[in-house]
């Protein structure tokens, strides 16, 4: 939402019903490495989410496209799709939009874990595109732009900018040495 890196006509608030913003992606290479993994969004299934819908031309339509497939499906931990979402136009109304869904069965996803788990990965995570903590607290930043409350990153981010961490051994991901690099995000 915060870094679309690529040229668009329109940016309008958007709500997707059936998927959920989540912290479920183990990141390998941009906010975190094998050795320690950060952790990044992805769009899980159930519950809804309210973010950022572009419009493109369609003269950039193919270059975009090509783009955001070689940013988010570098490692195809993700899972191109079409679905309905509803803009935050007036009057609203429904358009269909490509997302990018998690995949399950891919061994980056990292499923629902703990609240005190995701802090320490996003603390640990460090990779090419920077900090982890700063990916989570941006993100953080654009959803309250939008006058937004997402209580489950609200709540890592307390933790994040409060230095509160609980002191629980926090297991480390299996190995992901056949893992190819992660989206940027």
């Amino acid at each position: 939402m915060w870094r679309p890196d690529f040229p668009y006509l329109e940016r309008v608030p958007a709500r997707l019903i059936g998927l959920h913003r989540a912290l479920c992606v183990y990141s390998l290479v941009h906010r975190g490495t094998p050795e320690k993994p950060g952790l990044v969004l992805g769009l899980d299934r159930g519950g809804a989410c309210r973010g950022i819908a572009y419009r493109v031309s369609a003269v950039d339509r193919g270059a975009t496209l090509a783009y955001l497939r070689d940013r988010e499906q570098v490692t195809s931990v993700y899972l191109e799709a079409l679905r309905r979402i509803t803009l935050a136009a007036s009057p609203p109304r429904d358009v269909t939009a490509l997302v990018f869904l998690v995949d399950r069965s891919h061994p980056q996803y990292a499923g629902r874990l703990s609240i005190e788990h995701q802090v320490h990965l996003v603390r640990q995570g460090h990779g090419r595109s920077g900090a982890n903590l700063d990916y989570v607290l941006s993100t953080i930043a654009e959803i309250e732009a939008q006058g937004c409350r997402d209580s489950n990153l609200h709540a890592i981010a307390e933790r994040l900018k409060g230095g509160h961490e609980a002191h629980a051994t926090v297991p480390i991901p299996a190995p992901f040495a056949k893992v190819h690099p992660d989206p940027v995000g």
